[in-house]
């Protein structure tokens, strides 16, 4: 058994997520995870010109507003991350998969709340089934990104094949969709998994927080 990294232990201890405890005591041996990321890549543009979201697609996730404070510094566009998945690891039914965001400009910025994340796939790219849900039990909490520092959240991906056929209508998907928090503009990380086509509730992301989520 290879013990976790201790930044993937805080990350997912942070995060709060239904079978942490699960997850931390068992780090290393993995379940049979139905998400596998095919490469850890940063992507800043979409990935395809014609790229396009469904009709169904919710709107970013905005959540609450930032906080007013006198000194903070904006909140972080979208053009100002590098996007690219940390460590992942199966438990009870479901992958955990870390999202990274790097500061990559020159100026310090803010994330606060949760991003808005969902799949995708298609020619031009569409959102598949429905984008994640929040979850609730870590408060939100402002997160000030100097130039290079990183930020994390925790994506929850229940295995599709759990849910029943009909419900479900079982389709692959080869990209994340991700709204930083309070954007408007996507990126796109190439990530191949199972998921369900019709409205059933897959995937469900943490607040993001300060720190690395590993590698």
């Amino acid at each position: 058994m290879t013990p976790c990294s201790p930044a993937l232990r805080r990350v997912l201890a942070g995060a709060a997520l239904p079978c942490i405890a699960a997850l931390a005591a068992g780090c290393g041996s993995s379940g049979s995870p139905a998400a596998a990321p095919t490469k850890t890549i940063t992507v800043k543009a979409t990935p395809a010109a014609s790229a396009t979201t469904a009709a169904a697609t919710p709107t970013p996730a905005t959540g609450a507003a930032s906080p007013t404070v006198a000194d903070a510094a904006p909140a972080c566009p979208t053009r100002s991350l590098g996007l690219k998945l940390g460590l992942a690891q199966g438990a009870a039914s479901s992958t955990y998969q870390v999202i990274d965001f790097t500061n990559i400009s020159n100026a310090t910025c803010t994330l606060y709340g949760y991003p808005g994340v969902s799949l995708a796939g298609g020619k031009p790219v569409t959102q598949i089934g429905l984008a994640a849900a929040e979850s609730h039990v870590t408060a939100r909490k402002l997160v000030t990104l100097a130039p290079g520092a990183v930020a994390n959240a925790v994506l929850q991906i229940v295995h599709a094949v759990n849910f029943p056929a009909a419900k479900c209508q079982l389709t692959n998907a080869d990209y994340l969709q991700i709204y930083p928090p309070n954007q408007t503009t996507p990126a796109y990380l190439h990530y191949s998994s199972q998921t369900c086509a019709k409205p059933v509730q897959v995937l469900t992301i943490s607040v993001v927080q300060a720190g690395s989520g590993g590698q």
